[in-house]
């Protein structure tokens, strides 16, 4: 039986250090799933910070656009109204029969933005260089006509100085909204990275969770192991007390009796060795 009882320890010791090198192991992995999901919060913070400090410039520079807007605005009001009185001097004047500077310098500025930005063949190119170009001398024509009455040449420079004051404004509205873009493109990306590093730090605490949840079935496993240990080594302990209690009692009367035949032997007179005497007084007989 007590063989029987080492053997079955022996299995339940393998089993134990099973659990724990594998516990061991899910352990590592729930802080190998830690570190991975701490490192992608942080980063998807410092998205989101650089996200709103994009949105933050993005605001800013369109409060800028809606600003300057409103100053250009402005401004091209106070030039229509001269364009606005020198087309009256004209029509009262009569035999001025072409087309208004005002119409002329719109016409010119929508041809010139195309221009700029429309993505147009060569032959285009130069046709719609062309236009423009008869509609700025139409223009100049009409204006060197104009500027032969001193009043209406006043108008003719203050309507042009307003003209470019609006235009080096618009230059202006053109900068901060092409920089109002760049930040919101900026934003939405960085929103973008913050989302997927999210969602990776979501897949790690998961793989965390699981292994963590793993090692602790393991460790338990391996507590329960550890006191299946403890019960066999109380039960193993005491068979052996025992064992060796019931041979030591085998081996004393063994002796008793041995020592009773000496101790008859010794009546009858017989003649003991040295070692049969002291094994006498041992057995306090004599």
């Amino acid at each position: 039986m007590l063989n029987e009882l080492i053997e079955k320890r022996k299995k339940i010791l393998a089993e134990s250090e099973q659990h724990k090198n594998r516990r061991n192991e899910l352990n590592a992995e729930a802080s190998k799933f830690a570190r991975e999901r701490n490192t992608l919060n942080n980063q998807t913070r410092e998205f989101v910070e650089e996200a709103q400090k994009n949105k933050e410039l993005r605001d800013h520079y369109n409060n800028e656009v809606q600003s300057l807007k409103d100053e250009r605005n402005k401004i091209n009001e106070e030039a229509n109204s001269y364009f606005d009185e020198i087309e009256s001097f004209k029509k009262e004047h009569g035999g001025l029969r072409t087309r208004g500077i005002k119409e002329l310098q719109k016409q010119i500025e929508h041809l010139e933005f195309r221009q700029q930005t429309e993505v147009i063949s060569t032959d285009k190119e130069r046709e719609l260089i062309e236009k423009i170009k008869q509609m700025k001398d139409s223009m100049r024509e009409q204006e060197a006509e104009l500027e032969q009455n001193k009043e209406i040449k006043t108008k003719i420079t203050q309507a042009r100085d307003y003209r470019k004051q609006a235009s080096d404004l618009h230059a202006k509205v053109t900068e901060m909204a092409e920089l109002a873009q760049k930040h919101h493109d900026l934003m939405v990306e960085s929103y973008r990275n913050a989302d997927k590093s999210r969602e990776e730090a979501d897949v790690s605490h998961k793989n965390f969770v699981e292994a963590q949840e793993a090692a602790d079935a393991e460790h338990k496993y391996f507590i329960a192991c550890q006191k299946e240990l403890r019960d066999y080594d109380k039960v193993i302990s005491g068979l052996r007390k025992k064992t060796k209690k019931t041979k030591v009692t085998k081996e004393q009367k063994a002796v008793r009796k041995e020592a009773e035949n000496l101790f008859k032997m010794f009546r009858a007179g017989e003649k003991l060795t040295t070692d049969d005497i002291l094994l006498l007084q041992r057995s306090k007989l004599i």
